[in-house]
């Protein structure tokens, strides 16, 4: 804990009960997560200055210590109160920037011992874990909640560099080159073939121009010759296959 005992001795004098002792402790911690102290007031004054030290007039109030920070960069600024209830401390920080807040209550009697405020080695206990009460209850809150809203004010997005292609619009892009695999359409079978389905009504091999719904390439129901006559056909009338138009529509029975 570098630094901590020189600061206690430095406020020694202003150090007259143990709620004294806990904001020193406080103050101590602030300062390592690299901020610096303005003030003990709650607005700004003609005799704020940056220091690593307590101001001057820190403890005055026991009831209630108001201090100031602002951290090192200068983009966040905190307000610091700690009220005394009894044999508990309630701390409450604010950052200007985001309006965010942060509250820990401390039991001063489970890290000060009030008899012995004049020996900094006796002065303090448990003094690990009021650093990481102090740290997870306050300092982490509040730079995640600042962050935080920093990211949505001002979102950042990245993009790749851009190519020499789509810098230069006026580029033209190289043809694609050549492979071995070939359009899905078939290629005709002679500078005449077209329109040969309308020559060749039957259309071998290829098809011709007659609906032929025995022939269609899709799935079909068994097909009544008779369908559309009033009568049915006497057996062998059309052959397994042929090809036909039909006599009615597909589907209706000989009686209907």
């Amino acid at each position: 804990m570098a630094g901590l005992e020189v600061l206690f001795a430095s406020a020694a004098p202003a150090i007259t009960c143990a709620q004294d002792a806990l904001v020193c402790f406080l103050h101590w911690e602030v300062v390592t997560h690299g901020y610096y102290s303005l003030g003990a007031s709650d607005q700004p004054g003609p005799d704020d200055k940056k220091s690593e030290l307590l101001p001057a007039g820190w403890s005055t109030n026991k009831d209630l210590y108001v201090l100031r920070y602002e951290s090192k960069d200068g983009s966040r600024k905190l307000l610091v109160k700690a009220i005394t209830m009894e044999s508990s401390m309630i701390i409450n920080v604010l950052e200007y920037g985001s309006q965010q807040v942060a509250d820990l209550t401390l039991n001063v009697d489970d890290y000060i011992d009030a008899e012995h405020l004049g020996d900094f080695h006796r002065t303090y206990k448990n003094s690990e874990e009021l650093r990481s009460r102090i740290a997870s209850g306050i300092i982490t809150p509040i730079h995640e909640q600042w962050e935080k809203a920093s990211s949505i004010s001002s979102p950042h997005r990245e993009f790749p560099p851009a190519t020499a292609r789509e810098v230069d619009l006026l580029r033209i892009p190289p043809p694609h080159p050549h492979t071995s695999r070939q359009p899905p359409w078939c290629d005709p079978l002679g500078p005449f073939a077209a329109g040969g389905e309308d020559l060749d009504p039957f259309g071998y091999p290829r098809g011709g121009m007659i609906v032929d719904p025995l022939r269609s390439g899709f799935p079909r129901a068994l097909i009544d010759p008779s369908s559309g006559l009033p009568n049915r056909l006497p057996p062998g009338a059309v052959p397994p296959g042929a090809r036909f138009d039909p006599f009615g529509p597909i589907g209706t029975s000989p009686s209907g």
